[in-house]
């Protein structure tokens, strides 16, 4: 896709966690930041991808302050004013805020504040959930309803997303789909990267992959049985990458069903690259996955994928070709499936293949980016989409 000559000013808010959401803003804006584009982060941390130096890439933190007035931080309002505030200072041309609530609003806010004297455009993408769970509920539904509606451009992450918004707050405008990327130099089976296999699966065994937030709707439970089934058939050893709420009971069922041995849990970790490098197979068991960002990371990697058919991952991983997909709940077909991979090395190296093949055709991080930048101008180029 060809790219435009014009340098843009670009703010970009996101959480500055481990998320889906904040790696793909992050890595967004330091690849648009290499075409040349002048991108300013306002959020109130520092994006844990944005390590080192960057060149055209600036941080505004923004700055929560405790006011006896106030029980609870009012960071929607303060969000809002440092967007003001950095707007007018470096003449911003967009706001791309990452997630409906509370970063679109804010955005409306500094925008409305700035007026006419500098007609500013917003772009909302939604990564699944600020739509699923936090826009779902009944005291958040209007105003996530009003951001969406009142921003210059929004984007969703997959086709089941913007599904999903469509129905669930009745959306009227147009909806971009733009899906998430993967770099794929970073993302990819080299034997130098240093895994430490010995140290995670001694003895031949084979590595199973995890990496989630361990909430609820990852059904860790399921995730555990599958692996038991697996267990039960051939030498292999579970690697969780993460942490939340779900992982306390995913580490006792392991030990309730005499697997707890093989069960790695390594918490929060930087070098997922590196531990793809060095896994057979990728274990999904979720409810539900507006996409599956550590997907599309193992998939680049060469490791065939797991999943339930539970959205997203529906579109990125082709069932019988690159992965397996079976329904919410479905153990044994997934423990099936797992192992059908793990001990037909044939059919492995088919998919392995095929899993890179399917991400350089449709996900790399250069002609995402460059679908970005497309729509950022369409956007620009557009009438003033905000009511006034």
């Amino acid at each position: 896709m060809a790219r435009r000559a014009e340098k843009l000013r670009i703010g970009i808010t996101c959480y500055p966690t481990f998320g889906g959401s904040g790696v793909l803003a992050t890595e967004l804006g330091k690849q648009l930041a290499l075409q040349g584009h002048e991108i300013h982060f306002i959020s109130y941390a520092l994006p844990y991808r944005l390590k080192g130096f960057y060149s055209n890439v600036y941080f505004h933190e923004v700055q929560v302050s405790s006011y006896p007035l106030f029980e609870y931080q009012p960071y929607t309002l303060t969000l809002a004013v440092k967007m003001h505030a950095v707007t007018e200072e470096y003449g911003l041309d967009l706001l791309h805020v990452h997630y409906a609530i509370p970063h679109a609003t804010s955005a409306w806010i500094a925008k409305e504040m700035l007026g006419r004297d500098h007609p500013i455009k917003v772009i909302t993408t939604l990564h699944g959930t600020d739509i699923t769970l936090v826009g779902a509920e009944a005291s958040f539904k209007s105003i996530t309803r009003f951001s969406i509606e009142r921003s210059d451009g929004v984007t969703a992450v997959s086709r089941y997303l913007h599904q999903h918004t469509v129905g669930e707050f009745q959306i009227k405008r147009a909806i971009e789909i733009i899906p998430n990327f993967v770099d794929t130099e970073l993302f990819q089976r080299s034997p130098v990267k240093d895994c430490s296999r010995d140290m995670l699966a001694p003895d031949g065994s084979k590595v199973i992959i995890h990496i989630s937030n361990m909430r609820p709707v990852k059904r860790m439970g399921d995730l555990i049985r599958v692996f038991a089934a697996v267990r039960s058939r051939i030498k292999a050893r579970l690697i969780l990458v993460g942490d939340g709420p779900e992982r306390a009971g995913a580490y006792q069922l392991a030990e309730q069903l005499g697997v707890g041995g093989d069960c790695v849990f390594l918490g929060a970790q930087e070098s997922i690259a590196s531990l793809l490098n060095c896994s057979d197979l990728y274990l999904q068991t979720s409810a539900t996955e507006s996409f599956g960002l550590s997907i599309l990371e193992a998939l680049s990697t060469g490791v065939p994928v797991i999943s339930t058919r539970c959205g997203g991952p529906e579109e990125v991983v082709l069932h019988g070709e690159c992965g397996f997909l079976s329904e919410v709940g479905d153990v044994e077909d997934m423990a099936a499936n797992s192992i059908r991979l793990l001990t037909d090395s044939d059919m492995h190296r088919a998919f392995s293949r095929k899993a890179r093949e399917r991400v350089i055709e449709n996900y790399t991080i250069q002609d995402i980016t460059a679908r970005y930048e497309e729509y950022y101008h369409r956007v620009l180029q557009s009438p003033n989409s905000s009511g006034r």
